[in-house]
């Protein structure tokens, strides 16, 4: 009886070993990735990379990580020709391979990938190069706001409008009514100010925009992916 319980303290004890010694490796890890990510994207903010699965030891022998979730803040996405500020995405990326060693791989990449990007209204008024601003106006419609010049006096409307993807690749924001109170010409004036496209370009190689939808902290874009980069 002596025996086996020395046996089995011996076990809880080499248990234990390996459970912290499990998490020191994925702690390495996932700062490892982190790094990789933050130098490939070029990032303004900050990066946060979670590993998922246990053990984690075993998945790096195999070179395979079930699942890898990621964080990314400050991402700079290109808009016809325009830096355009992604607040932040997240991102859960499965079944990613390794390539090379696990504190020196050369590369890490997802089979697949979902997540979430929001861009906030006042990054993407910036982007909309028509010295409008944007809100949100409820009900999943975005409030824009903009001023034209007609008769001789600067006439300021404001529109609610609908967020939608066009092409795969491209936000379009389309007023769906304009005030035009009589005034020849003031609706397409208005369009001109408040109605624009914007392709959305930068992201992390294989992922693609799938839908936007407008919300109470901004744009929110989800997107999804095949043979994601991650890192390498």
């Amino acid at each position: 009886m002596r025996a086996l319980r020395i046996l089995l303290v011996v076990g809880v004890i080499l248990g234990g070993i390996f459970v912290a010694l499990d998490r020191w490796a994925v702690s390495m890890a996932e700062s490892e990735v982190a790094e990789r990510v933050q130098a490939q994207q070029g990032l303004a903010g900050g990066t946060e990379v979670s590993i998922k699965g246990f053990p984690f030891l075993t998945q790096v022998m195999s070179k395979r990580l079930d699942q890898v979730d990621v964080t990314l803040e400050g991402i700079e996405a290109n808009a016809a020709g325009r830096k355009v500020r992604v607040s932040e995405m997240t991102a859960q990326l499965h079944d990613v391979k390794l390539q090379g060693s696990l504190t020196g791989f050369s590369s890490a990449k997802a089979a697949r990938a979902t997540g979430t990007a929001n861009v906030s209204y006042e990054d993407l008024s910036e982007a909309s190069e028509s010295d409008v601003t944007l809100s949100y106006g409820g009900n999943g419609k975005v409030k824009v706001t903009g001023t034209v010049a007609i008769l001789g006096r600067n006439v300021t409307r404001s529109v609610l409008s609908t967020v939608s993807l066009v092409d795969g690749n491209t936000i379009r924001v389309r007023a769906d009514a304009v005030p035009g109170e009589g005034i020849p010409g003031l609706e397409g004036m208005v369009r001109q100010k408040t109605d624009f496209d914007r392709q959305i370009g930068g992201l992390p190689d294989g992922l693609e925009l799938e839908k936007v939808q407008a919300a109470q902290g901004g744009v929110e874009i989800s997107v999804t992916g095949t043979d994601v980069n991650l890192a390498g």
